[in-house]
């Protein structure tokens, strides 16, 4: 706002600079100039262009350029006129407050925002910010960036107004803490710290690098709107919204004296005198609005007056105060008082004169004293002051050669005509003087209207002194209390009052907001000697009364059977007068002056009443006096209203914050108090309102539905009759909008609920689609008080989720074949072979499904009532997109298995869904997969058995992984082939189970022909073998012990039936056929093996044969070899056969315990080996139990049986069959037969003994 003390020329020269592009609106008063943009300059000059050619066209350009300039001129005027009403209530507000518990708005995010912030968050995800992140953190923002950030939906919320960063914040708390519940228990570190930890991590990605930098700039205006305003703050608001210049408002504020809460009360109070008269007018000439029944036309007028009384008590509760540019807003004190409604009533309570009694401050200041002569110059002097009938006080000393103070003296009195007593002292000297001399003495009767600044006032000296000419400097300042409204002197004379005329002492006393008093005073009295209330009274000029001497300027104040005359000395005494009084009485006509030719100045005046008439002129001079003066009763505020509401939405839309249309709360303040003090009903108020938003959200813009439910509300609860703010008449006018607007209203529900996807996208604004069914459901009740039935309303709502499940697959489609086009080539596209359908039905499946879970996950919770229209809601999405795979699936060349990753992507999907499992589709889904999932099985059957037959021919037995490589691949595709039909989570268990155990069955078939075979091979492959101690077990052997121990470990994986409690004996019993087969084979294969391996001791026993005595082989041996003694060292037969037997044992025992897998059916291996082993030694040694062993069959013997006993206990066999009768036995006769030859030959076992046969290790 412009500083009002600007100077009129600099004013004027403005406005001349701003009046050269504005064209002279043809009225039908005088020609008035408003302000209008530069373009109607250009478009002026272009008209005068066009208008100088004769061409019928270019004339009518010209005329309708010269429309388009007087509509706006008219609206121009309009718009002046209604801010001067707006300015008004902001000035001196009485009704309304601003409020303090509307929710707070957030700011709103544009699109260059969100272009900052997905670039940002791109960043982030391309490692190119310092932010530290575990890879939890980056899937769940890359997630979000993905789904969220990227969307389209997203996007076109943006540019609607509507989302606003706590938005965004939002769903990534929501898509987080869903992460963080799914993620395991961390000890020492709980959810609610990871929860805060990644929210912190996303502020700082959303708020970015360079604006931590940034410097916070100073609010603008739309930064604060949220906030309570100032008067200056709403003013300048209001400017913006209905287009006023900062000069227009200057106008305004001074010619209007908006400053002046005097002039303002004043106003309020001729406008409710105007809206009374208007209502008594109206009764008189039965003229009424259209309403529903006749008998709310006298309702009507009860009404008005009701709403004026009220708006009189609402003006009554507000304390007097001076006003100015200090008035604050204040908190109303509604009165329930009603004495003071009605103005004329005679029988109103009388003022008593103690009601009027004023308090006054005077300040006194003492400066100087002049001509004191009659005192030495060293001698004391000092003042004193008092106000008759207070306290008095004194000054400091000073010297009579200097008597100067500069001492303030503060007092308060009731009397409105004080008299003031200063005195001038000297200190007496003499020692029987008992008071100080007084050296004169100044007598004042100051008033609030006397001059403020210091004067000289001669002093009375007593008599024969020498100071003749005695003068002191003081000032008085009498500040006017603010009930106080002007005072001065005037003649008066009544009928009932002031009887005689004579000059009087008059004050203008303000007791409250609608009694004023014209009180008279004596001097020091406080109380009046006559008082006159003004209410009922009318102030106006009139000419001199020639009878009565004394005054000069008349005028007099009338009331039916009483007229009181007044007059004052001079004009400008009197204007002040008129206006004060004018103010006071609140009537409707204002005085106007005979002549104004002579202004005067007065001095000492009121700044606030001496400047007013010159801005009043200002204002007429620019061409405002028309706006200003105009009657608020003659103007048709609801058009205004409507106006003002709609240019206030307006802004508020397009201001910075994410408003959903609620106003801010200094815009409510204003709309209320402009509702209430003009009388705008209030349901054409939410009429308008619902009109304006539904339009606004009918072109895109988001609406918060509970503002429209609350303005729908109150509509319908007046429409019906339950008087909401009190006002029962209802008008057609009003019904019908209703009507209309509740129409549009449901039209607008219904169609927001069959795109809720998009116009409450990731279920924003929060609640905003649970508002709207709520509000769709209040739109369709008939009346107020009969709820509608839940059947109609869900039949409404299903209604429109069907639309919404076409509109979605048709937007998803649409979507899809966009993102295929951006990925491949057009060309390619238009190819559409097999595996490209099923590739695009595939991806639009996973779209699909995204669709429902975002559903389910933002928008289930609005449709909590009503859960199954949404599960039919989205069996009729996916029954539109069942054609579309259908036709893809037909395509298919025939045993194509490409498309069961299709049916692992629904189902999944679909079975974890209690709505939609086993639905509709998912039933056809089923139907069109159970016989591709049978032919494939029947298919993967024969295959497998065919693999076992070509490969078991061929197999060549090198050892793979746990068996052969034909048992690999077997157990593989077994595993494999079980494995996909676990994966596809058959949701029907009749058939999943009928599944499972043909599986059952047919890995128990193929396990049992591999074991068989494996069998028979491997007792060819072994009787190939030798049977010398050159034996070494070869690979493919324990390729194929480890084939039937894999066998025996994967019929428990691949045999056993889960569940199926109907079939478990039977499947227990073909189970345990399988089971036993294997064992049985196992154990085959084991005695096979050992037969073998014990042949071999045979061999070396059967040649330790040849040295039984009475043999001729031994009795040649033990010849040659005592011979041969004699002469050379003949080695020791039998010594190598041992050793060669014994590194046959240890060789396969290595190689055994290094290619058998199974350390259990090894150690079974070894249990027989050995005690096979110990069997054959021992039967071999009962045959010659009666024959003494040669000495190298006895030295073999201990050897072979000492180290097949210490090799085959490091292997692991148990002592209980290390220490076996057999071995005993053996042990015996060994011993025995060592005793015989130790005395027959002790030098012939060359140390070999059984005596630490336990004990020897080496």
């Amino acid at each position: 706002m412009l500083d009002p003390s600007s100077s009129e020329e600099e004013s004027d020269e403005l406005l001349e600079e701003e009046r050269r592009d504005v064209l002279v609106a043809a009225g039908g008063g005088s020609p008035r100039s408003l302000p209008q943009p530069p373009r109607d300059s250009r478009g002026r000059e272009a008209g005068a262009a066009r208008a100088a050619s004769p061409s019928p066209s270019v004339l009518s350009e010209g005329r309708d350029e010269q429309e388009r300039l007087q509509r706006e001129e008219r609206e121009k005027r309009l718009r002046l006129q209604l801010y001067v009403f707006i300015a008004r209530c902001i000035a001196h507000p009485f009704n309304a407050k601003q409020p303090t518990d509307m929710a707070r708005r957030q700011q709103k995010l544009n699109k260059q925002q969100l272009q900052v912030l997905k670039e940002r968050f791109q960043a982030f995800l391309n490692g190119e910010t310092q932010i530290v992140a575990d890879e939890a953190f980056c899937n769940a923002v890359r997630s979000y960036y993905e789904v969220f950030l990227k969307s389209d939906r997203v996007a076109r919320m943006v540019h609607s107004g509507g989302c606003s960063a706590s938005d965004f914040r939002d769903v990534f708390k929501k898509n987080i803490e869903k992460r963080v519940r799914s993620l395991p228990e961390i000890d020492g570190l709980s959810k609610e710290t990871v929860l805060s930890s990644w929210l912190a991590k996303y502020d700082a990605i959303y708020r970015g690098e360079e604006d931590l930098c940034k410097q916070p700039n100073r609010m603008a205006l739309s930064a604060v709107s949220e906030l309570i305003l100032s008067k200056e703050q709403l003013y300048e608001m209001f400017q913006q919204i209905l287009g006023i210049k900062k000069l227009e408002h200057q106008l305004i504020y001074n010619a209007c004296q908006l400053d002046n809460g005097d002039e303002q009360a004043a106003q309020i109070r001729r406008e409710l005198d105007g809206r009374l008269q208007l209502a008594e007018q109206m009764a008189r000439e039965r003229k009424f609005p259209k309403f529903v029944t006749r008998e709310m036309e006298n309702m009507y007028i009860e009404e008005l007056r009701s709403s004026v009384n009220l708006l009189m008590a609402n003006l009554e509760s507000l304390p007097v105060s001076k006003g100015g540019p200090e008035f604050k807003l204040q908190k109303l004190k509604r009165s329930q008082n009603s004495a003071f409604l009605d103005i004329g009533d005679e029988n109103e309570v009388q003022l008593s004169k103690s009601d009027v009694v004023l308090s006054f401050t005077l300040e006194i200041v003492i400066m100087e004293v002049q001509g004191l002569k009659s005192v030495a110059p060293n001698r004391i002097v000092y003042c004193t002051m008092e106000v008759e009938g207070g306290e008095k006080l004194q000054t400091d000393q000073a010297e009579a050669s200097r008597p100067q103070w500069g001492t303030q003296g503060d007092f308060t009195t009731t009397h409105p005509r004080p008299v003031v007593k200063v005195k001038l002292f000297t200190e007496s000297t003499g020692v029987l003087a008992l008071e100080d001399k007084e050296l004169g003495r100044v007598v004042l009767y100051p008033t609030s209207n006397s001059p403020k600044s210091p004067d000289l006032h001669k002093m009375i000296v007593p008599k024969n002194s020498q100071d003749s000419d005695l003068k002191i400097k003081l000032a008085v300042r009498m500040d006017k209390p603010p009930h106080m409204k002007h005072c001065g002197y005037l003649y008066a004379l009544g009928q009932k009052v002031w009887k005689r005329w004579k000059k009087r002492y008059f004050v203008l006393v303000q007791v409250s907001q609608y009694t004023f008093a014209m009180c008279s005073y004596r001097e020091k009295k406080s109380e009046p000697q006559e008082l006159m209330q003004l209410e009922g009274y009318t102030v106006d000029y009139t000419a001199p009364h020639t009878g009565l001497q004394g005054g000069r300027m008349f005028f007099n104040a009338v009331k039916e059977g009483d007229t009181v005359i007044f007059a004052s000395d001079d004009e400008q005494d009197r204007i002040l007068w008129v206006q004060a009084m004018y103010r006071a009485t609140g009537q409707s006509y204002k005085p106007v002056p005979a002549s104004q030719a002579q202004k005067m100045n007065l001095k000492g005046g009121n700044a606030n009443t001496d400047v007013s008439p010159l801005y009043t002129d200002r204002g007429q001079k620019h061409g405002m006096d028309e706006f200003i003066s105009a009657n608020p009763c003659k103007f048709d505020h609801a058009s205004l209203f409507r106006l003002l509401q709609r240019q206030t939405l307006d802004h508020r839309l397009n201001d910075s914050y994410s408003c959903l249309g609620w106003f801010s709360p200094g815009q409510v303040f204003v709309l209320d108090e402009y509702c209430a003090r003009y009388g705008v009903r209030g349901c054409h108020r939410h009429l308008c309102y619902l009109d304006e938003l539904i339009e606004y959200s009918e072109n895109g813009s988001v609406i918060d539905p509970t503002l429209l439910h609350y303005s729908f509300a109150f509509c319908a609860s007046h429409v019906h009759g339950n008087r909401p703010d009190g006002i029962g008449t209802v008008s057609v006018e009003e019904k019908e909008r209703f009507e209309e607007i509740k129409e549009r209203l449901s039209s607008l529900l219904e169609n927001q609920i069959s795109h809720f996807r998009y116009c409450f996208p990731f279920g924003r604004p929060e609640g905003a689609l649970k508002a709207t069914l709520s509000l769709l459901e209040r739109v369709l009740m008939k009346d107020i008080a009969t709820p509608i039935p839940a059947e109609e309303v869900k039949k409404v709502v299903r209604k429109c989720l069907e639309k919404a499940a076409l509109i979605n697959y048709t937007r998803l489609t649409e979507y899809a074949k966009i993102e295929a086009t951006t990925e491949k080539d057009p060309e390619i596209m238009n190819q559409a072979t097999p595996a490209r359908k099923l590739e695009e039905v595939l991806h639009l499946a996973e779209l699909c499904i995204e669709v429902l879970q975002q559903n389910e996950e933002h928008h289930s919770e609005a449709f909590a009532w009503w859960p199954e229209l949404l599960a039919e809601h989205a069996e009729k999405f996916l029954s539109l997109y069942s054609v579309d795979m259908d036709s893809a699936l037909e395509a298919q060349p025939q045993d194509s298995w490409d498309s069961f990753p299709l049916f692992q992507l629904l189902n999944n999907a679909l079975r974890n869904d209690t709505l939609l499992c086993n639905g509709k589709f998912h039933k056809h889904l089923q139907e069109i997969f159970v016989p591709m999932v049978v032919r494939y099985i029947d298919l993967m059957e024969s295959s497998i058995a065919q693999s076992i037959h070509r490969g078991l021919e061929q197999e060549s037995w090198q050892p793979v992984n746990n068996g052969s490589a034909t048992s690999e691949d077997l157990f593989w595709k077994l595993d494999a082939l079980q494995m996909f039909v676990f994966d596809l989570h058959w949701p029907e268990p009749e058939f999943a189970h009928h599944l499972e155990q043909r599986l059952k069955l047919m890995a128990t078939d193929m396990i049992e022909a591999c074991v068989k075979r494996t069998r028979i091979a491997f007792e060819l492959k072994l009787q190939k073998t030798n049977k010398s101690t050159d034996l070494r077990i070869p690979s493919y052997l324990c390729t194929m012990f480890n084939v039937l121990v894999d066998a025996k470990k994967q019929t428990a994986k691949l045999c056993i039936l889960e569940g199926g409690q109907e079939f478990a004996s039977q499947w227990q019993q073909y189970h345990s056929k399988i089971d036993d087969l294997v064992e049985e084979t196992v154990k085959e294969i084991i005695s096979l093996l050992v037969s073998k391996v014990v042949s071999v001791l045979e061999g070396v026993l059967s040649k330790l044969s040849r040295y039984d005595e009475g043999t001729f082989f031994s009795s040649l041996v033990s010849f040659t070899v005592k011979a041969a003694a004699k002469y050379v060292d003949v080695p020791k037969p039998g010594m190598d056969l041992a050793d060669t037997y014994i590194m046959f044992v240890r060789q396969n025992q290595d190689i055994l315990r290094e290619k058998v897998n199974e350390e259990m059916y090894i150690e079974k291996l070894f249990d027989q080996w050995y005690s096979n082993s110990m069997k054959v030694i021992s039967m071999w040694l009962a045959d010659r139990l009666d024959v003494q062993l040669h000495i190298y069959q006895l030295k073999t013997l201990i050897k072979i049986v000492k180290k097949t006993y210490r090799d085959f206990r490091l292997q692991g066999v148990m002592e209980g069959t290390l220490n076996s009768k057999t071995y005993d036995a053996v042990h015996s006769r060994l011993t025995v037969e060592e005793a015989t030859v130790s005395v027959t030959d002790a030098g012939g076992l060359q140390g070999i003994t059984m005596k630490d046969s336990d004990e020897e290790e080496g």
